[in-house]
């Protein structure tokens, strides 16, 4: 068996500040790649899918390596904080347990120590395991470039597969999220071929909370569907029928059919369209009854018969 290919040869600069990156994108362009965990960078490098004359390392900009929170203007992360560090944040854990689930999914613990929320989102995967969450928890990206800084929701920063909102010269500094709402509970499903490490064939993220102004239900939801379409989606007439469909037998099975019709799966070596759509079905089922049993609603009516949610 033949030996993978090292790295190619490049220059390495590490920033010190966000106009210094600034500077460096703008000079090299396309020749200039960043580096905050290299989870995604190095492995592309060394398969020659990329070839960067300029690799900048932003690990050293302030505040990008950064967790903040407080009650008013919620979670702010710097971009280069590591998957690990933001899963075992006190703060993160106790007021946004969504986010460590996701966190808590990606990859193995290894690569969790490098791996970052930023270039999770970056990388612009459609499979990407923590864009579910932050679509979901209304989350904006920071972004620093010429016009100075500016904040893009999730759902218009992933553009595509491979392709963001980013200007030329622009990076992404931190990702914020608004404070939780009260009573509020979620969860993240992956189905993937093994336990860890390996890509999502489907994500599901599902967010509740209590709505007194919802005379049908009581509560609100969010659900967002990773893997199933060229960017992470949420699913709003998912949300709509799970909320407001006024035959309660009929609100998780609705829900659900309505959410497979927001995805729009192909075929690949991991799974087929078909096979996925089914599973976006059977997660938003369990999804949705974990968290309305965490709202304290009553079973009845949202209960569907086992063999109908088993992946």
């Amino acid at each position: 068996m033949l030996a993978r290919p090292g790295l190619p040869s490049f220059d390495y600069v590490r920033a010190t500040s966000a106009e210094d990156v600034r500077r460096l994108l703008l000079e090299h362009g396309p020749a200039a790649g960043l580096l905050m965990g290299g989870t995604d960078l190095f492995p592309r490098m060394r398969d020659r899918l990329l070839r960067p004359n300029l690799v900048v390392d932003v690990k050293s900009v302030p505040g990008l390596r950064d967790i903040g929170y407080d009650t008013q203007d919620g979670l702010c992360v710097g971009a280069a904080v590591s998957l690990n560090v933001l899963a075992s944040h006190p703060d993160v854990q106790e007021h946004y347990p969504l986010l460590v689930e996701a966190a808590n999914s990606v990859a193995s613990y290894q690569v969790r120590t490098r791996a970052t929320l930023g270039g999770n989102l970056c990388n612009a995967s459609p499979a990407a395991d923590m864009a579910p969450a932050a679509l979901c928890l209304d989350a904006q990206v920071e972004l620093y470039g010429a016009a100075g800084y500016r904040r893009v929701p999730v759902g218009g920063f992933i553009l595509g597969p491979g392709r963001t909102a980013l200007d030329p010269g622009e990076f992404m500094v931190a990702i914020r999220f608004p404070s939780p709402r009260a009573g509020s509970h979620g969860t993240y499903i992956k189905l993937g071929r093994n336990r860890a490490g390996d890509l999502a064939i489907v994500g599901v993220a599902v967010y509740g909370y209590p709505d007194a102004a919802n005379r049908v239900t009581g509560c609100r939801f969010r659900i967002a569907l990773a893997s199933v379409a060229p960017v992470p989606v949420r699913a709003p007439a998912a949300e709509e029928a799970a909320a407001l469909n006024p035959r309660a037998a009929d609100r998780l099975r609705a829900a659900a059919d309505a959410a497979a019709e927001a995805a729009s799966p192909v075929d690949d070596v991991r799974a087929s369209a078909v096979y996925r759509r089914e599973m976006v079905r059977n997660l938003v089922m369990r999804g949705l009854r974990y968290v309305t049993a965490k709202l304290g609603r009553p079973e009845g009516g949202w209960s569907v018969g086992l063999g109908e949610e088993s992946a």
